[in-house]
């Protein structure tokens, strides 16, 4: 299971060859509030913060298997159980480190992302 950073994520999103399938988990009120654009909305994080998979596999018909796939959520925790259960599944997927709250970050430039960002180069 691998991850990506915001910054990665840009990148790739600029380069329209190489752009992924964006998966965001979250409610779908938290969605319509601020998602990335293009990205596709499937609102089980509910459901895999309890643990309950199945929410999830029932509605794998919607993701693409030919594609790469970053899993969005909220802070990135629920989506590494997304991202864990779509790479059990065949999927070539990655979930988006510090879900929509790294992403805002590093649209900002905020000193918290930089922090982050940096701890994740390190690691």
């Amino acid at each position: 299971m691998s991850g990506i950073r915001p910054d990665e994520l840009d990148e790739r999103l600029d380069s329209s060859a190489d752009e992924p399938f964006l998966l965001d988990i979250r409610p779908r009120e938290s969605y319509r509030g601020r998602a990335i654009e293009d990205s596709h909305n499937i609102p089980v994080y509910n459901e895999l913060r309890k643990g309950d998979e199945s929410a999830l596999r029932r509605r794998l018909g919607e993701i693409p298997s030919d594609e790469e796939i970053v899993v969005i959520c909220k802070m990135g925790v629920v989506a590494k159980r997304a991202t864990s259960l779509l790479d059990d599944e065949g999927y070539d997927a990655a979930t988006l480190r510090g879900g929509m709250s790294g992403w805002t970050g590093y649209q900002r430039g905020s000193l918290g992302y930089k922090l982050r960002s940096l701890l994740w180069k390190i690691w």
